[in-house]
């Protein structure tokens, strides 16, 4: 059993939307790893595509993005802050995921500062890459000001 924390309890993301099962390794500020278990019930398998189910390539980004929020929430510096996507480059889509399967996220914290940054992750099943994408976000108050 991991002594890290639960996804839940750094990002602010909840079901349906959370797509980050477990954390693996953690370096806040820096990097993470963590799962996303697809069980075949997700709601977005129904429509994408009937008869063969697929993640949505951006779906797989998302987890990325949430992966990365977790570095960066963990870094005492972005205490009641927020990061928000700013952009995406080099988005790749190697290979399709469906039910059943477990997706394995990475990401590399790259430059970072008090108002924004940049991350690049992978995600990828059973060692086959799926999808590669460098993230750009914006980091915000957590809570906003009236």
């Amino acid at each position: 059993m991991s002594d890290l924390p639960s996804p839940s309890s750094i990002i602010p993301h909840r079901q349906p939307f959370l797509f980050i099962d477990e954390l693996v390794e953690l370096v806040p500020g820096v990097s993470a790893k963590g799962r996303w278990h697809l069980t075949g019930e997700e709601d977005f398998f129904a429509g994408h595509f009937p008869g063969r189910p697929t993640l949505p390539g951006v779906l797989m980004v998302e987890a990325i993005a949430q992966l990365g929020a977790v570095a960066v929430l963990q870094d005492e510096r972005f205490t009641g802050k927020l990061p928000l996507f700013g952009g995406v480059d080099s988005a790749r889509f190697r290979r399709q995921v469906g039910p059943g399967d477990v997706l394995d996220l990475e990401i590399t914290m790259g430059r970072l500062s008090a108002r924004a940054g940049k991350g690049s992750g992978t995600a990828s099943v059973g060692g086959e890459l799926a999808c590669q994408a460098d993230l750009l976000f914006v980091v915000v108050d957590a809570e906003p000001t009236t």
